[in-house]
């Protein structure tokens, strides 16, 4: 399996993985071109995927969404809210509604997350290694926490330092947004969550949308080091997703 974290923060995201002759990317949130660019640089050709599947329709994972259409006939998989949301009307759209989609070599299953908008979803994307994807949720259902147990990758986000956001210069009415539950996953709630849920088949954590005003990679990865040192956990591949710098696992 190859995963390729393309842009990961509030200025863009995209992710794109392959497993064996099946190639998917998760979210647009980068412009058309950009993208073509750095899926070249690993030989792949945009026409070659399989599909694109939207996790919600902020402007940061759809940016690029309304030109790709105009050029490419890739099926976007996404709900019949997101799409009456983005209100741009694209004949290549496939809505999800079941909770397991297979593609080809890989099965993916549906985690609804919680966020401020009126749809959102993660994945547990399944090929021979399974790879855990969240982001832009303001908590996890335990619900989930079976499902999403012991995977070997975990892309998840680690968004904001509490301090940082509570003594920095965003507005009132934005850090309660970002605060609540239908907001962002901190470095403290982030960190909780893996320390229960990684095991013995984790090989790799990516810490994902990170705020450039709220957060350093420092802090996140300490706030990560400290929860499985306390868990008595230890996990050999930690890395943080960037805004312009591609991140590439080979598993």
């Amino acid at each position: 399996m190859k995963i390729l974290v393309l842009a990961s923060g509030s200025k863009g995201n995209s992710t794109y993985i392959e497993y064996k002759n099946t190639k998917i990317l998760i979210d647009i949130g980068i412009s058309a071109l950009s993208l073509d660019k750095k899926l070249k640089s690993i030989g792949i050709e945009v026409d070659e995927l399989d599909a694109i599947f939207i996790t919600h329709t902020h402007i940061d994972h759809v940016g690029g969404l309304k030109t790709f259409v105009k050029k490419h006939q890739v099926p976007i998989y996404l709900s019949k809210i997101m799409y009456d949301e983005l209100e741009i009307n694209f004949d290549n759209h496939i809505f999800v509604e079941e909770d397991k989609i297979i593609m080809n070599d890989i099965e993916l299953n549906i985690i609804k997350t919680s966020h401020d908008t009126n749809d959102s979803m993660g994945f547990i994307i399944k090929g021979d290694k399974e790879v855990v994807y969240i982001t832009d949720t303001g908590y996890i259902n335990k619900k989930y926490f079976k499902d999403i147990y012991n995977k070997n990758i975990y892309i998840f986000e680690s968004n904001h330092d509490l301090e940082m956001l509570i003594d920095g210069k965003y507005p009132h009415y934005l850090k309660q947004r970002i605060l609540g539950d239908r907001g962002h996953l901190s470095n403290k709630d982030s960190s909780y969550y893996l320390s229960k849920l990684v095991g013995n088949n984790t090989s790799h954590i990516v810490l994902a949308h990170l705020s450039e005003d709220n957060n350093t990679e420092d802090k996140a990865l300490e706030s990560l080091d400290n929860a499985l040192n306390k868990e008595k956990k230890k996990i050999d591949n930690i890395m943080v997703a960037k805004q312009k710098e591609s991140i590439l696992i080979e598993v």
